[in-house]
């Protein structure tokens, strides 16, 4: 495993965990400060898990993981390097994970839980924290990697707004696409919007939001390779990744590969600028569903 893969895999948990907490499917929720209390606190333990199904670590003999015949303790924190060290970690090896889905980051570094590292414990479960020689301690894997986005914390409040007041999924899912254009879309924002059991059947073909939007001139890219090759064509900074979608408006360029523009359904097209017209959007390559 490389590592390029071992951080999308580690990201992929960190942004499937904290949806599976807004659980936006059915609450709409897509906010960390929306989240009871005790669902923050529970965030640490789902890490834990998701973490360990992800890849399949072994259960430790005291704590979480047995890597590579070590035990670790998986420590997450809201706050970078705040995490809690209980009796049976200290002078242990430690995985502490951190994310912060308003900036899209995250980090995982590798610490030793040296009893001179940590504060003075001050509460009934002997749990302390990492001073500031144990800060310095930290072994970075990755610190501030793009965490997968969540486009509604990204937009302004008023096109949230203009895309939830949406009677129907299917027409929260139009909105959507139609809103945020050359954009990462995750699974978990679509969940959020759709709010129904089927969530991802909205944004398809035959009578999906590919097709309707399709007559406005935009396309939703998926993340098959050729899709991704399409947006890589046509320059989009966000090409999309497992389980993500993008959505663009273009116009059709003529007969020239200028740079900018793709070969899509037999003719060239590139991004639509404002002034341009609204024509119909050629078909996309279908090698599977997203």
């Amino acid at each position: 495993m490389g590592i390029r893969d071992l951080e999308n895999r580690v990201a992929a948990v960190l942004r499937d965990t904290i949806d599976q907490l807004y659980d936006g499917q059915r609450t709409g929720r897509y906010r960390w400060c929306d989240l009871h209390k005790t669902e923050r606190t529970h965030c640490g333990t789902l890490v834990e898990i998701n973490m360990q199904r992800e890849f399949k670590f072994a259960d430790g003999d005291k704590l979480d993981y047995k890597i590579a015949g070590v035990d670790v303790d998986c420590k997450y924190s809201q706050n970078l390097g705040a995490w809690m060290i209980p009796n049976e970690a200290k002078e242990k090896l430690c995985l502490g994970l951190w994310a912060d889905d308003d900036e899209s980051v995250w980090s995982m570094g590798l610490f030793r839980a040296h009893k001179e590292h940590l504060t003075s414990s001050g509460n009934r479960d002997e749990k302390a924290k990492l001073n500031k020689d144990g800060r310095s301690s930290i072994h970075w894997l990755f610190f501030d990697s793009d965490l997968p986005p969540n486009v509604l914390l990204q937009v302004p409040k008023k096109d949230v707004d203009h895309i939830m007041g949406g009677k129907s999924g299917a027409e929260r899912i139009r909105r959507l696409f139609r809103t945020v254009q050359m954009k990462r879309i995750g699974r978990g924002v679509i969940a959020t919007v759709a709010q129904q059991a089927d969530y991802m059947k909205r944004i398809r073909g035959n009578g999906g939001a590919r097709s309707q939007l399709r007559q406005e001139g935009i396309i939703i890219l998926g993340q098959y390779e050729a899709h991704r090759d399409i947006a890589r064509q046509l320059g989009l900074n966000e090409i999309p990744e497992k389980g993500e979608s993008v959505s663009v408006h273009i116009c059709p360029v003529g007969e020239s590969n200028k740079p900018g523009s793709a070969m899509i359904d037999g003719s060239w097209w590139r991004v639509a600028e404002p002034e341009d017209p609204v024509v119909l959007a050629p078909l996309l390559p279908t090698l599977g569903s997203n």
